[in-house]
């Protein structure tokens, strides 16, 4: 497979990474409105439009600053200060993003539910399709592995057997797929608890899988990314300590 992988759409050659990013999206979406429509919703209509429009906008903001900041004194020098906040994004800055602006449109409207549980099995889906998007990319885009000799290493277009992360990622989101469905189905959670578990596994998991990429790093050898998981586990770290707040038969 050559990469970065084009496909011809209308006689002209278009990047794969680019396509199957807009089939993610689109799919995420509409797979979310068909799990509305058929669990249901409790949360109010304009309550559920002002969740959704904060967490579209948080998690482009938060995409964009996070991927910025993955090499902060290149994005500091850059003479194209703008152009280079909207040429970089990640996917743990767009989950974070929409994470902050959530809980904050939610104080400012009122709104005491928890809101996350319709968005995770639509944001696996998207997740998964937008990583086989970037694992097309191969090392044109900057979602790929240290060099390896494990067996499964792989060539991604420099002519180095290199982790292929992007892989791995897909099969973690397919694992978590699995458990979290069994775990809804099977488990009294309390509202809110498949989103919980869905970020600080996902956040547990990208936290590790970075210190097998390459990347400018911040601080005590962390990135950018590490560090914001890092904070996203801190948010959630009561769940993580206290596990039995988020099932139903906890009494308090």
């Amino acid at each position: 497979m050559p990469f970065p992988y084009s496909i011809t759409i209308f006689g002209s050659p278009v990047l794969l990474h680019s396509v199957l990013e807009t089939i993610g999206i689109f799919v995420a979406f509409r797979y979310y409105l068909w799990l509305k429509k058929r669990k249901g919703d409790t949360v109010e209509k304009t309550n559920r439009l002002a969740v959704v429009t904060a967490a579209i906008f948080g998690a482009v903001f938060g995409s964009h600053l996070i991927g910025a900041l993955e090499n902060a004194p290149q994005w500091l020098h850059s003479p194209h200060f703008w152009q280079y906040f909207y040429g970089n994004k990640t996917l743990v800055g767009g989950l974070a993003g929409g994470l902050v602006f959530v809980e904050v449109t939610k104080k400012m409207i009122g709104e005491r539910q928890a809101t996350g549980d319709l968005f995770v099995f639509p944001l696996l889906l998207g997740m998964i399709i937008g990583r086989l998007g970037c694992f097309s990319a191969g090392v044109y885009e900057e979602t790929y592995g240290f060099p390896t000799k494990l067996p499964w290493g792989m060539d991604l277009g420099d002519g180095l057997l290199r982790h292929p992360v992007t892989l791995y990622e897909i099969l973690f989101l397919m694992l978590l797929w699995f458990v979290m469905a069994q775990l809804s189905k099977r488990k009294p959670l309390q509202q809110g608890a498949i989103y919980k578990l869905f970020l600080i596994a996902y956040l547990t998991f990208r936290l590790l899988l970075d210190f097998i990429k390459p990347g400018w790093r911040f601080l005590f050898g962390l990135g950018t990314i590490q560090l914001t998981c890092i904070t996203g586990l801190l948010y959630y770290s009561r769940y993580i300590i206290h596990p039995k707040l988020l099932f139903k038969t906890y009494a308090g």
